[in-house]
């Protein structure tokens, strides 16, 4: 099971960081990737860890996005600063084999971020 925790309205520059926590699983074994899906838009990928705690998937967003884990925690950061109203979504945190994974394995159910314009 993931479950996601943090978001919430802010406002534009703002910051937000978000947790997903699993259980159930060995959380090490796996890697964790957030999504977003805005209102009317495909989901998107945003950032990844993979099992050994390095970033993958979307370089533009890693300036203003970090992404941690906390495996004594079983716990998977999303840091967002500098937040813009197209960051407003549902973010999501996924489990994966492998960052580079086609599919996967499961999901929660997401937090809603609001950047108002």
């Amino acid at each position: 099971q993931l479950v996601e925790s943090g978001g919430g309205l802010v406002h534009p520059g703002g910051s937000l960081k978000l947790s997903c926590t699993g259980s159930g699983f060995t959380f090490t074994d796996y890697a964790i990737g957030w999504f977003r899906q805005a209102p009317g838009k495909e989901r998107e990928r945003v950032l990844c860890s993979s099992k050994d705690g390095e970033t993958y998937w979307d370089d533009s967003k890693k300036g203003r996005f970090t992404i941690s884990r906390d495996n004594a925690e079983n716990t998977v950061f999303l840091q967002m600063a500098d937040l813009k109203p197209d960051d407003t979504a549902i973010y999501s945190c996924h489990r994966r084999y492998f960052c580079s994974s086609p599919t996967s394995l499961d999901w929660g159910q997401g937090t809603q971020v609001t950047v108002p314009s």
